[in-house]
């Protein structure tokens, strides 16, 4: 995988931690040798956390006894130094120790710092929920106190927080208010605390501009505090923002510059990322001997400081650094060991981003049938994170409206408790007061009816409310399209049915399944607001070149799937080629760019019957995704459909789901293919809109597209 992905994801695991190094805590002991001795090992506890350990525990017993400011910071630098080393479990215990003796002395210093602590340490256990909480209520806690670098380091562990659970504007808001506290304490390391920070979130943010501009403010502070550590993590902040950014050689001179910087501090943990980041930028610009030594550099210093992620993102480097010198028995090896690691992490983001760029890297090689494998199962956690998302959103809306159902409820009943009241009071005025027995009756009548029109009015809103629900929950909120769950629900009881027949022609529903091509290379390059006008765009043109009558659905992420329940047989391909031909024909016009949308598809008559016995729907679609991912692996912008089947009965139908390029090879099945209309060298060696049938003879593994033309 190609450096942005495997920066990104790095930085961002990491912040927190980083946060930790960074941030001076506040000391407010009396003078003495004690004191100052701790204060010097935070410099190593921030880079160098082995070496300060070892001098943390030469002062261990004096530092326990100490008056209560020294024992918090010698307790603060000690659980940072063990989390730094991985020791998470001894890191807790020290953590622990401190909440219990900052409470005991009422201290909310002490206590900020301890529960700081335990946020830093649940971040590294990938508790990242638990962590953000924590880091919430150290901000209140250290906002009761006039401890300015407490604050600082607690607004921004906040600020952080709100980055990673997205919410951008409560981060901005933090990060700047860290910004505000730093140069009011006068203390130019947590100055530079802050500024990092916020050039970070800059960059999550993708306002580049803004971001050089608290870097340069960042590099200025870290260059006046004669750190070579702090320095390294300016220049490694300033590495990632110049990648995101486009400018590589800038990041990449910005990665030696932190390597020397570390190297000179022997700060190995740092090394280790340095190199592999170093690694991914020369992979970037095919300099793949340079890429090869410098991950090879990053497996020994990541297990020197046993940094698993480090050694597998290293593995992946090598192995797409000898895919592209042609090695690729090789490369697949060394891919295979990197990717383990992911999956034994169940890191499901990253693994995602590692499968789409080795899918690229083997395209590139030529390896079809191992991009279409890395290609499928990309796509298939893309759809289980997309499904995630569907049913979160799906639950928010749920809990929102149960909760407007409830306080509906509360009111009726507070309602119902008046209407009660009065007619308590009512039979006592009639008891006292016969002579106003009318007016009380007509009085009641009144407030009985209005009652009775507010239940009608709530009844009413009630049954729009269900209304709106059942609609949201079968639609994409984005391109207002069908969602995968209203697809689903449809098919299964259009299974249930039994199947209309037509006489006079061959009437036949059909499958089409839809993907953007490049559309990760569109969201990297313009955002992903140009992404979601893409999508929206894509929506739009199936509606135009599709009938009232078709079923379009958002599938997952950036697919589409169309159930057309009555078509022509013989008039598949039309339709696919109305599909290409129609994105083509989109020019998006974005931030004054001009950007092209093209897509490949996979279709299918349904229902498919091999040998007669029709498929399921799911792998009637599970069919058409493999000639989707032929279509990927083959040029994008074209169409693979699955036509029929012969002879089925010498193989099985799994076999032919597992590959259905060999299927096609041996002749077990029929497969259509359509090129779009502007395809570059297809389009130009083919004609507009080319269709090819039947079995490519004579293809062999690899070169089928060459068959196909």
């Amino acid at each position: 995988m190609a450096g942005r992905q495997k920066r990104a994801s790095w930085g961002k695991a990491h912040w927190l931690l980083a946060l930790a190094c960074l941030l001076p805590p506040a000391a407010h002991a009396q003078a003495g040798n004690l004191e100052q001795h701790i204060a010097a090992v935070r410099e190593d506890g921030r880079f160098v956390p082995a070496r300060a350990l070892q001098r943390l525990q030469e002062v261990e017993t004096q530092a326990r006894s100490a008056p209560l400011p020294v024992r918090a910071e010698f307790l603060t630098q000690l659980s940072n130094a063990r989390m730094r080393l991985g020791q998470n479990d001894l890191a807790m215990q020290l953590a622990e120790e401190l909440i219990g003796y900052a409470r005991m002395n009422k201290s909310d210093v002490a206590l900020a710092k301890g529960i700081l602590c335990k946020a830093y340490i649940t971040f590294a256990m990938n508790e990242r929920r638990a962590s953000h909480l924590l880091a919430f209520e150290a901000e209140r806690i250290a906002n009761r106190t006039d401890d300015l670098p407490v604050r600082v380091q607690a607004t921004i562990s906040a600020g952080q927080s709100w980055a990673e659970e997205g919410n951008f504007p409560f981060a901005l808001a933090k990060l700047q208010a860290a910004v505000d506290l730093a140069r009011q304490s006068n203390s130019p390391s947590s100055l530079a605390a802050a500024l990092n920070a916020l050039t970070l979130l800059y960059t999550q943010m993708r306002e580049y501009d803004k971001g050089f501009e608290v870097l340069d403010e960042l590099l200025a502070v870290s260059g006046t505090l004669a750190s070579p550590g702090r320095m390294a993590q300016a220049k490694n902040t300033e590495y990632g923002l110049a990648l995101d950014a486009q400018q590589p050689q800038r990041g990449q001179r910005a990665l030696l510059a932190a390597l020397a910087l570390e190297r000179q501090l022997d700060a190995r943990g740092m090394v280790a990322v340095t190199l592999v980041n170093l690694s991914d930028s020369y992979l970037k610009e095919n300099d793949y001997a340079r890429a090869l030594r410098y991950a090879n550099e990053a497996i020994t210093a990541g297990r020197l400081v046993n940094n698993e992620q480090v050694e597998a993102t290293a593995r992946l480097n090598i192995g797409q650094a000898l895919i592209g010198q042609g090695r690729l028995q090789e490369g697949k090896q060394s891919v295979a060991t990197g990717l383990a690691y992911y999956e034994r992490t169940a890191n499901q983001p990253d693994m995602q981003a590692v499968l789409l760029e080795y899918g690229t890297a083997l395209e590139k090689a030529g390896d079809l049938r191992g991009a279409v494998t890395a290609y499928h199962r990309e796509r298939s956690i893309s759809n289980q994170l997309f499904e995630k998302q569907r049913q979160k959103a799906v639950y928010e809306l749920q809990e929102k409206y149960e909760a407007e159902k409830k306080q509906r409820q509360i009111e009726l009943l507070s309602r119902e408790n008046q209407l009660k009241s009065t007619e308590i009071d009512n039979r006592r005025l009639q008891q006292r007061v016969w002579w106003l027995l009318a007016l009380v009756l007509a009085m009641a009548s009144v407030i009985v009816g209005l009652l009775y029109r507010k239940v009608r009015h709530a009844n009413v809103q009630l049954k729009v409310k269900n209304q709106e629900l059942k609609r949201q929950s079968s639609r994409d909120p984005l391109t207002a399209l069908y969602n995968r769950r209203h697809f689903q629900e449809f098919m299964r009881s259009h299974a249930g049915k039994p199947q209309q027949t037509h006489t006079g022609s061959d009437v036949v529903g059909a499958l089409f399944l839809l993907d953007v091509d490049h559309f990760k290379h569109i969201n990297d390059r313009y955002g992903h607001a140009a992404g979601d006008l893409v999508l929206t765009t894509i929506a739009e043109t199936l509606h135009e070149v599709l009938r009232e009558t078709d079923m379009i659905v958002r599938w997952g992420g950036e697919e589409f799937l169309a159930f057309l329940p009555a078509v022509a047989r013989d008039g598949l391909d039309d339709i696919a080629r109305r599909i290409l031909n129609g994105m083509a024909a989109q020019r998006i016009d974005y931030q004054g760019q001009s950007i092209e949308v093209h897509v490949s598809v996979g279709f299918a008559p349904y229902p498919l019957a091999p040998l007669g016995r029709p498929l399921t729907w799911e792998r009637s679609v599970n069919l058409i995704d493999m000639a989707l991912y032929l279509a990927k692996a083959h040029g994008r912008n074209r169409a693979y459909g699955l036509r029929g089947f012969h002879h089925v009965e010498r193989t099985t139908l799994e076999a032919v789901e597992q590959d259905l390029e060999r299927a096609w090879r041996d002749g077990y099945v029929d497969l259509s293919v359509v090129l779009g209309g502007t395809d570059g060298m297809d389009a130009a060696s083919t004609g507009t809109g080319t269709t090819a049938h039947g079995r490519p003879a004579g293809a062999s593994d690899g070169v089928a597209a060459a068959a196909i033309t």
